[in-house]
């Protein structure tokens, strides 16, 4: 069976109705399953993910698109989080039998169709790119949705479909992936220069840790400052080598690790080497892994 995966990540994190009006959604799509949800209001951003068939997924997707489009305002959209859009990023990955010409061509079809229903413009990323100069997210995301009159009036950033500004929506970012692990650690303490300071120091593109991408940022409502890390290949680089190396960092300005977290999903390999306490994961139980779900749902 084809499984195809997606991951699509809301610019809503405070409003506890309007996150829980999306989550309903996907019980009116039985041939779905929604493996997990999260929200945080500093970065004021939720993050969902579910499973299923690819035309299953795709149809599950646009209608919570559209629920989250009628509860979120860009215009007065605040928080931590990089965003270009209310509906801020729509990752589809393949799982099962599925390959990723399989979640390319649901990313494609769910970027027409999103567009021709909502007149949201898209822009298209990583294996379903159509530039290669948005082929990474953050050279999508850059300059954030303050940015996006001047990426729609430039040719070069222009997005793939749509090149009128929707101020209340932003624009919304599609594409085809690998699995990604996105993995959170908290400083015991709050702070930022330093979180971002070990963000830079353990990306790949600043010769630090090999596909890792990281920020730092702050959690206003706990006093902490925290390393938000997208882990885009965790069979190289498992969660242990980047706790490892941020606690290392941390050390070195006598600062401790509070705790770590994960976002969504990741398979049993992202764990080789270390257990979940080890890691100090705060919420990680067997329904963390994608191998979980893949044998429910193919049950």
């Amino acid at each position: 069976m084809k499984i195809i995966e997606c991951v699509p990540n809301f610019s809503e994190g405070k409003n506890k109705i309007a996150i829980e009006r999306i989550a309903r959604v996907f019980a009116a799509h039985p041939g779905v399953r929604l493996a997990d949800y999260s929200s945080d209001p500093d970065h004021n951003r939720s993050v969902f993910t579910f499973l299923g068939e690819p035309d299953d997924v795709r149809d599950a997707a646009l209608a919570a698109a559209g629920e989250a489009l009628e509860l979120i305002d860009m215009r007065g959209q605040e928080g931590a989080h990089p965003r270009l859009g209310a509906v801020d990023v729509v990752p589809f990955i393949p799982l099962a039998q599925a390959v990723m010409k399989d979640a390319v061509a649901t990313a494609r079809e769910f970027g027409r169709m999103f567009f021709e229903k909502f007149g949201v413009p898209v822009y298209f990323y990583g294996a379903a790119a159509l530039k290669s100069n948005f082929v990474d997210l953050p050279d999508v995301r850059r300059g954030g949705y303050e940015a996006l009159t001047e990426k729609i009036n430039c040719a070069d950033t222009v997005p793939d479909i749509g090149a009128k500004i929707n101020e209340r929506a932003g624009a919304t970012i599609v594409g085809a992936r690998e699995i990604l692990v996105a993995y959170n650690i908290n400083l015991d303490g709050g702070d930022l220069p330093l979180a971002q300071k070990i963000a830079a120091q353990i990306r790949e593109k600043n010769a630090g840790l090999k596909n890792v991408r990281a920020i730092g940022v702050q959690l206003k409502s706990r006093n902490l400052a925290q390393v938000s890390i997208n882990l885009t290949n965790c069979r190289e680089t498992p969660l242990r080598n980047v706790y490892d190396e941020v606690k290392k960092l941390a050390d070195k300005n006598h600062v401790g690790i509070l705790e770590s977290e994960l976002i969504g999903l990741a398979p049993a390999c992202a764990f080789a080497g270390a257990t979940p306490a080890y890691l100090k994961l705060k919420n990680f139980n067997e329904d963390r892994l994608i191998e979980t779900h893949l044998k429910k749902f193919t049950n």
